[in-house]
C-alpha cells in the first residue's frame, strides 16, 4: 500500500516524465513510398548506450494476394562514422534491434531494385529509442512484478533517461560553446590579418605615387 504523500510525489513525477517525454521525440513511425531505383533515408540523433529497434514492411497493394515480386527493398542502418549495424538484401519486411555505442546521427536507407515498367512500394518504417524502444509487455508477463513494481520500474528508467539526455545536451553545449570560442578567435585572427593587408596596400600606394611624382619633379 503506498502512502498518500509517496503517492503524490509519484504522481508528480509520473507527471514530469511525461511531459518531458512528449517534448523529447524518441521514436519515427511513418509510412512512405518508394520507388523502384531509387533510395530513401532517414536519420536519427541517437545518444551513446542507448537501445533502439526498428522494423520495416512493404505494404501488400492487393489484400489476400501474394506480394509481387517487384515489391521488394533492401535496407542498412549505420553509424555517423560508416559503421553498418543491419543490413537486409531484397525482402519483404525486415527488423533490427542494437544497443548505441557512440553517439550522433545515425541513418538508415531503404531502396529498391530498378524495374521496368517502375514499381512504386508503399513501405511502413518504424525505429524507436531509448525508452520507447523498450517492450514492457514482455516484462508484465512474466509475472515476476506486480502492476505498481512495473510502473515504478518504468518510471526508473523514464527519468534514467532523462538524466542521462540532460548530461549529453550539457556536453553538446559545452562542444558547440568551445567551437564558438575558436571561431571567433579564428574571425579576430583573421580581421586583424585584412587590416594589416590593406594598410601595408595603402602604404606601398602612397610610396608608389610619392616615387611617381618625384620622379615627374611635380612635388
Amino acid at each position: 500500500m503506498v502512502s498518500p504523500p509517496h503517492a503524490s510525489r509519484l504522481l508528480h513525477a509520473v507527471l514530469v516524465a511525461t511531459l518531458l517525454g512528449f517534448l523529447a521525440p524518441a521514436s519515427h513511425s511513418l509510412r512512405f513510398e518508394l520507388h523502384s531505383g531509387h533510395t530513401k533515408c532517414i536519420a536519427e540523433d541517437i545518444r551513446a548506450n542507448s537501445m533502439t529497434v526498428g522494423k520495416f514492411a512493404v505494404v501488400n497493394p492487393h489484400e489476400g494476394h501474394p506480394l509481387p515480386e517487384s515489391h521488394r527493398l533492401s535496407a542498412r542502418v549505420t553509424s555517423p562514422h560508416g559503421t553498418s549495424y543491419h543490413q537486409s538484401e531484397n525482402v519483404e519486411s525486415g527488423q533490427f534491434a542494437f544497443t548505441v555505442a557512440e553517439a550522433g546521427d545515425y541513418t538508415a536507407c531503404l531502396w529498391a531494385p530498378e524495374h521496368k515498367p517502375e514499381a512504386t512500394l508503399t513501405v511502413d518504417f518504424d525505429w524507436r529509442t531509448g525508452v520507447a524502444a523498450s517492450d514492457w509487455s514482455n516484462v508484465a508477463k512474466k509475472g515476476q512484478v506486480d502492476v505498481m513494481e512495473l510502473e515504478l520500474k518504468k518510471l526508473y528508467e523514464t527519468i534514467d533517461s532523462i538524466h542521462t539526455e540532460m548530461f549529453y545536451l550539457r556536453e553538446r553545449e559545452e562542444e558547440m560553446e568551445e567551437l564558438n570560442q575558436a571561431t571567433n578567435a579564428k574571425m579576430a585572427w583573421l580581421s586583424g590579418l585584412s587590416l594589416f593587408v590593406c594598410l601595408s596596400v595603402a602604404g606601398l600606394q602612397l610610396w608608389h605615387l610619392k616615387t611617381f611624382f618625384e620622379k615627374k619633379k611635380i612635388i
